[in-house]
């Protein structure tokens, strides 16, 4: 599929939702489209498959009759294989074309019964066919937030039949080319219409989604060097767009982990992984509260990434003084800023042999008290860090206020140094915010990739753009890792020459007297009063 057809697959998908959307926000009618493509999506791959088992017997999986023994039994086969390989199963009349066709052709003959029960039936025997089987727990209650009887979609029954039939129908008539196995083209439309959510989601967008621009940079930089993963873990997963962003950097990932605490977005990055043709065995997405109850204590991983919400309340509570994570450090993170303990909890996860990035908010640079003492640990004791990137203000849905991303390492190929890298002002300015281009991103890459593969002293690399600090350095510094300590930005003012200024004033005063002269002239001559005195 050529790019234009996959941009006008991504616009029918998000007129669709337009026309869903009614007087909804756009985080919550987000919730309905999103749950709709997503049960296509299951409907056709279970379409395929079923008719892949019956190809020999030269039978198609609709012309299966439920309730004859040869139906029953060709069924009841194709569910235990179904089972194995999608980790889910669908009956032939539960399919999305289906349900799409009854609610059409009922509308059509003016039937005044409605598909609303048949189709919340079918979502909830979707997560019942996965009971007691491996995947049962990347199903259950997958479709909780498909709330079909809310008043959101209309104010009475029929309005809300008609609505869904609508959209039913429009999604039925969209081919996602599911049987090209090399095409990610509905993948792509997810994350194009999960973009689109959060642009108009305000504040909320930064519960579910970091900019591609950002989760571009974070996968590139803990994929330096490498061509296959044995594991991504994300702490603060949201949508699963940046686990899935890695993923597009190499050839293989061996395994996910993620944790979400928002119940909703665990939700959707569950979603989001088996539509972009993750299998649910190489997935492990948990919902629960990362910092006071972390779900995978006894994994390390050998790339981590994270968006954690900026400067979040987390409880500090004095028993962490005796969890792994925090403990080597002596002192917690402040109560109203959890910023270092998001670091140390991916750090306690990062295999030796590992690289993390994370995006920040610049006040981790630099801010003292316990932050401060945290910092100097992690340069002095451990030298676990191993660059600074400062990225441009107003690029985030939510904030405007500046971000840095941190790129720590436990065994870092020039172990007495640190990167920074200023790339503050180098961006693309839009409407609304700021927009990271392509080659800004390539410059970022580049200027690691090269200080990795290359190493070099410790000194500028690039004017006004990157530096090589030593820990000495960094050491006099008191472990301020503000950027502009380390990368010059100064812009020195042009020389003024006071002579010729003054007289460029003289001429001015000059041509200014001369005016005035011709004003007082012009009066004179009509009789009137001159506004100026000669």
């Amino acid at each position: 599929m050529s790019d234009d057809q996959k941009k006008q697959l991504q616009q029918q998908l998000w007129n669709i939702a337009n026309e869903l959307r009614g007087k909804m926000d756009a985080d919550e009618f987000r919730d309905y489209i999103l749950g709709f493509i997503f049960y296509k999506y299951l409907s056709e791959k279970m379409y395929l498959f079923a008719n892949e088992q019956l190809q020999e017997d030269g039978l198609q999986y609709e012309e299966l009759i439920e309730g004859t023994p040869d139906g029953n039994e060709m069924l009841s086969f194709l569910q235990a294989e179904a089972l194995e390989e999608l980790g889910y199963f669908l009956k032939p009349a539960q399919l999305f074309s289906a349900i799409a066709n009854k609610g059409a052709s009922r509308a059509e003959e003016g039937d005044s019964s409605f598909i609303l029960e048949d189709l919340t039936n079918i979502l909830n025997y979707i997560e019942q066919s996965t009971m007691g089987t491996e995947s049962e727990d990347d199903f259950n209650k997958l479709f909780e937030d498909l709330d079909l009887t809310s008043t959101k979609l209309g104010r009475t029954e029929k309005a809300k039949n008609d609505l869904i039939v609508k959209v039913l129908g429009h999604l039925d008539k969209i081919d996602f080319k599911l049987e090209d196995a090399n095409s990610d083209v509905l993948g792509d439309a997810y994350e194009y219409l999960i973009g689109q959510f959060a642009s108009g989601a305000g504040k909320k967008a930064g519960e579910f989604y970091t900019p591609q621009e950002v989760s571009t940079i974070l996968a590139r930089l803990v994929t330096v060097g490498k061509t296959r993963l044995k594991s991504v873990y994300d702490p603060t997963c949201g949508s699963g767009s940046l686990l899935l962003r890695v993923a597009k950097e190499v050839e293989e990932v061996g395994h996910f982990y993620g944790q979400e605490l928002n119940r909703t977005t665990y939700n959707l990055a569950r979603m989001n992984m088996i539509l972009h043709g993750v299998h649910f065995a190489k997935f492990d997405i948990r919902q629960e509260d990362t910092l006071e109850h972390p779900q995978h204590l006894e994994h390390q991983f050998e790339a981590v990434v994270a968006n954690p919400p900026f400067s979040a309340n987390w409880s500090a509570s004095s028993l962490h003084m005796t969890d792994d994570r925090f403990s080597q450090y002596g002192k917690l993170a402040p109560s109203s800023k959890a910023d270092f303990a998001f670091v140390q909890h991916m750090l306690y996860h990062l295999h030796e042999n590992g690289t993390m990035a994370c995006v920040l908010p610049h006040g981790v640079l630099f801010r003292g008290a316990a932050e401060g003492h945290i910092r100097k640990y992690l340069i002095e004791d451990r030298n676990w860090l191993d660059a600074v990137i400062g990225l441009p203000a107003n690029i985030f849905y939510g904030t405007s206020i500046p971000t840095s991303i941190l790129v720590f390492k436990k065994c870092k190929e020039h172990p007495d140094q640190v990167l920074f890298i200023d790339a503050s002002q180098h961006f693309e300015k839009s409407k609304n915010q700021n927009n990271l281009r392509l080659k800004d991103l390539d410059k970022i890459i580049e200027t690691y990739r090269n200080y990795v593969v290359e190493g070099v002293p410790s000194g500028e690399l690039e004017e006004k753009y990157s530096y090589v600090a030593s820990l000495e350095e960094i050491k006099e510094n008191d472990y301020n890792l503000n950027i502009p300590r380390y990368v010059d930005t100064f812009e020195e003012e042009e020389t003024i020459d006071l002579q010729t200024v003054s007289k460029d004033l003289a001429d001015l005063e000059g041509q200014m007297t001369a005016i005035d002269q011709k004003i007082a002239d012009y009066c004179s001559e009509l009789g009137i009063d001159s506004p100026v005195k000669v």
